[in-house]
């Protein structure tokens, strides 16, 4: 059995407590106010370097963390002209240690996209059946408090810790493009670090912890094409003028099998690895096929994609590629929508890729597909936005997996449970260049129904606290792994 910190039972009742209790009195008021600010990801606010909307949401954070009596704590917001802003927060262990610990979250925001729910909207917090209700709470509002109570509870009940950093950055919905050079400046400040714990991903219940050992990447690729010099009357032009909806929806067949939404651009594909592939998702077996489709808002009668299996639906949904188109333009709303045959079309795609697959490469290949022989002459371009790798975790040390499932064992009264993730975190890739020797704990509060990025998106309350409470067992737990050497 791997070694653990050996406080008992009475000890970790009395932090979780406390971590409820701060919960209660702190980080939910003051992630209420949060929500209240629309501090949008700069890829969808070109003002946030002037509009002061990312500085107003990171002083509620400070104003929090300036109250907070952490020992050995200090912290830095870090600001460059045209870059959004970077909360590096660093505390000393109990005995100085050659390893760091490095938590990390986010605060900037996704677009409200609205409508949401009546009662509810992105800007305006509701607390509704324990479930706090507005954009960015679970995504990834929270992180910061839950990352800094771990070491806070440790600390109150005399339970040693290491070195810990903790970064918040303000570009993560934007593909993180601006932290590497923020990592850069504060490599020395980080240290030596030998796990990362990422509070950014999700779950697939709300009682036990679940641990995300793989990330898909993203691909994002615009394509368009034009028929004419302006728009027509479309009872005059249909029927000589090519439609150019009808070119695009032609050239995504380049891409996708409309019917079954396999993506035929080979780029976009790489080997499932065998374990996966025999039982790596035994915990999805074991929540059930219709447990798995809760976190889903299937409308009455939809079907998941082509089988009955959770392990085949959980392969298709972390390790293949999956086509969404997620904005157009030239299209006119249905109410504004007159009898005129367009002049141009754009979509928006995102295309969601396997972890081991280089996004530079299967970007660029489906840009050559969506230009690939398009019908009627017509020229189509397609552009690269933007491209993210996904990620694959090393594997679990015994003395984490133990302490994970011990924190589970202790909050939620089941293992800590295993499981893909079919977004993106742009920044582990990175990260797992520059520690390769760091253990991952890639966790969050992103459970059925809770719907980031989407609307009526929330943060449940109960669950948080009790990651939390999890987390607050690993930091204690990493400390005990410590070689004597290690500590200074």
């Amino acid at each position: 059995m791997a070694a653990k910190c050996d406080a008992p039972a009475e000890t970790w009742a009395r932090i979780n407590d406390f971590v409820g209790g701060k919960w209660d009195a702190e980080v939910v008021p003051t992630l209420s106010e949060y929500i209240k600010v629309p501090n949008l990801s700069p890829m969808f606010d070109p003002d946030f370097a002037t509009n002061g909307l990312q500085e107003k949401a990171f002083a509620l954070l400070i104003d929090w963390l300036k109250q907070q009596p952490v020992k050995g704590m200090k912290y830095e917001l870090l600001e460059e002209q045209g870059k959004p802003p970077f909360l590096c927060i660093e505390i000393d262990g109990t005995v100085p240690t050659a390893k760091t610990l490095l938590m990390y979250g986010h605060m900037d925001k996704q677009p409200p996209l609205r409508p949401w729910a009546e009662g509810l909207d992105p800007y305006e917090p509701v607390i509704r059946d324990g479930k706090l209700y507005g954009r960015a709470g679970a995504d990834d509002g929270y992180a910061i408090f839950a990352s800094v109570l771990s070491v806070m509870a440790l600390q109150r009940e005399g339970i040693p810790h290491s070195r810990v950093c903790i970064i918040i950055e303000a570009d993560e919905e934007s593909g993180s493009s601006s932290l590497k050079g923020w990592i850069e400046k504060t490599k020395d400040r980080l240290g030596d670090v030998d796990l990362v714990i990422t509070l950014d991903s999700g779950s697939c219940s709300y009682d036990q912890l679940w641990v995300t050992t793989s990330l898909r990447g993203v691909a994002i690729v615009s394509v368009e094409c034009s028929t004419l010099y302006e728009g027509m009357h479309s009872g005059i032009a249909g029927g000589v003028v090519p439609d150019t909806t009808r070119i695009l929806r032609h050239q995504l067949d380049n891409v996708e099998d409309s019917r079954t939404g396999d993506i035929k651009v080979a780029e976009c594909h790489c080997e499932i690895p065998a374990a996966i592939r025999e039982g790596g998702y035994a915990s999805l077996e074991k929540l059930g096929f219709d447990a798995f489709l809760a976190q889903f808002p299937f409308q009455q009668g939809v079907k998941a994609e082509n089988t009955t299996s959770v392990a085949d639906l959980a392969i298709r949904n972390f390790w293949k590629p999956s086509l969404t188109i997620v904005g157009v333009d030239g299209l006119p709303s249905v109410a504004d929508g007159g009898n005129v045959l367009r002049q141009l079309t754009r979509f928006k795609l995102s295309i969601r890729l396997p972890p081991n697959v280089d996004g530079a490469v299967a970007a660029k290949a489906v840009a050559a597909a969506l230009e690939r022989d398009p019908p009627n002459g017509v020229t189509v371009k397609a552009t690269v936005m933007g491209f993210a790798n996904g990620w694959a975790s090393p594997p679990i040390s015994p003395w984490l997996m133990e302490s994970l499932n011990t924190g589970s064992q202790q909050v939620f009264q089941k293992p800590a449970a295993l499981l893909g993730l079919a977004g993106t975190i742009p920044f582990l890739g990175m990260l797992g260049e520059m520690f390769p020797q760091a253990q991952f704990v890639i966790s969050g509060v992103l459970g059925p129904q809770s719907n980031a990025h989407g609307p009526n998106e929330f943060l449940h309350i109960g669950f948080g606290k009790g990651v939390n409470g999890c987390m607050a067992r690993v930091v204690a737990d990493h400390f005990v792994q410590q070689p004597e050497s290690a500590k200074k």
